[in-house]
């Protein structure tokens, strides 16, 4: 049995340079999950971490495989998560991870947060993005203010918002920023808006829509809706 190769250090810093994929092999199978791409990370470097991993595999009943053996309590997590997974696939497994970190009790780190590890193709290198305190829910379960806004999206090139405004966007931080003002004036200064995926959506297509929008995270809620 070959042993797993050293890409995560606990007592260091996490150092890990990325091409295309990311290859883990054990007992001679070997396994490639392609990382979500995407530029210009706002974190690059996470310390104290322990990795869960979400392949896709044709040879499983939803396509995917979830192992989580090497998950420590008390560490930061990194989720590693194959770019060709749906939401649909991809999303029960966070649910669980989500859950099992909010319901761990011994042991527990107040400061352990969650990312998802991502390929930095501007620094060719690993880029992170935080899910810590998302909570995912169905679609059956929105409810709505009058200081939210609802923004779904079924595709990128197919993303509108529940405003009396007729907003249909082709994705695109540029886009975002266009239309957040104009949300702003009918929704007021503190609006939050409530972001609904289409279970289709590709992992790459979501992980894309979340790392652009990171600097707006104010005016975004941490509750997401998969339909």
């Amino acid at each position: 049995m070959k042993n797993l190769p050293s890409i995560f250090n606990l007592k260091s810093k996490y150092y890990f340079i990325l091409t295309i994929s990311l290859f883990i092999q054990s007992c001679n199978n070997e396994r490639v999950i392609q990382l979500p791409e995407i530029e210009n990370a706002k974190i690059t470097e996470v310390l104290d971490v322990s990795p869960a991993y979400i392949f896709y595999d044709e040879t499983q009943p939803d396509s995917t495989l979830f192992n989580r053996k090497n998950l420590i309590g008390t560490t930061n997590w990194l989720v590693n998560v194959d770019k060709r997974l749906t939401l649909r696939q991809a999303i029960p497994h966070i649910q669980y991870l989500q859950d099992r970190r909010k319901k761990a009790s011994m042991h527990k780190n107040e400061a352990a947060k969650n990312y998802f590890t991502c390929n930095d193709t501007s620094i060719n290198n690993l880029g992170f993005v935080e899910f810590t305190n998302v909570n995912y829910s169905d679609s059956s379960e929105i409810s709505q203010d009058i200081k939210t806004c609802i923004m779904t999206v079924d595709s990128l090139k197919e993303i509108t918002f529940s405003s009396s405004a007729d907003l249909n966007i082709v994705f695109s931080k540029e886009n975002f920023s266009l239309v957040l003002p104009i949300l702003k004036s009918e929704f007021g200064e503190s609006i939050k808006l409530i972001m609904a995926f289409n279970e289709s959506l590709s992992f790459q297509d979501y992980i894309k829509i979340k790392s652009n929008l990171a600097s707006f995270q104010n005016s975004i809620s941490n509750n997401e809706f998969i339909y």
